[in-house]
């Protein structure tokens, strides 16, 4: 019988926690990119775009 190979299952467990990281880290930006586009555009409806020059 073959030994279990540790190494490469937390190798894999790793591997998957990684990309579960990233993808999560990816929607917060997507979210807070949506929300900043959103509040630009509330502001700029009211006449009150946010001024860069300060």
């Amino acid at each position: 019988m073959a030994k279990p190979n540790y190494q490469f299952q937390k190798r894999q467990k790793e591997l998957q926690k990684k990309k579960k990281m990233e993808e999560k880290r990816q929607r917060k930006l997507a979210k807070s990119a949506s929300q900043t586009g959103e509040n630009q555009d509330q502001l700029a409806e009211q006449g009150e775009a946010p001024d860069k020059s300060e």
